[in-house]
């Protein structure tokens, strides 16, 4: 994998390559992008990152907790809204994605569908 610089942290909204390895059962493994859910700030100081992993497969078209878009090289991606992680990025070997980040309403949609999975409001 290639090195990234020291200063580089992910953002809430980019998108990452990340290793998904070691990986159990349905969950998905080795490189893939990742949509970033914390906030720079969060991720710098824990070292962590929690994010939604995507994916090209079509398998996720009827999947309906995968939020579909497309980007603007006209490539068909899916969020998994329902496999939230939380990784140590650095370790992992995270780095940027040439997309750089999701279309705010690619975003907001995945956070819909997160929170009616997990209810992350307390009211």
């Amino acid at each position: 994998m290639a090195s990234v610089s020291k200063q580089w942290v992910p953002d809430r909204r980019d998108m990452i390559w990340v290793n998904f390895n070691p990986q159990v059962g349905s969950e998905m493994k080795d490189e893939h992008p990742m949509l970033v859910l914390s906030p720079k700030a969060f991720n710098e100081r824990t070292q962590l990152v929690i994010g939604l992993p995507m994916t090209h497969a079509q398998s996720n078209e009827t999947n309906p907790f995968a939020v579909k878009f497309t980007s603007t090289k006209g490539e068909v991606c899916y969020v998994l809204t329902h496999q939230p992680k939380s990784f140590a990025w650095r370790e992992r070997g995270a780095r940027p994605h040439a997309w750089k980040q999701v279309p705010p309403e690619v975003f907001e949609a995945a956070c819909e569908e997160l929170n009616a999975i997990i209810v992350i409001s307390a009211a």
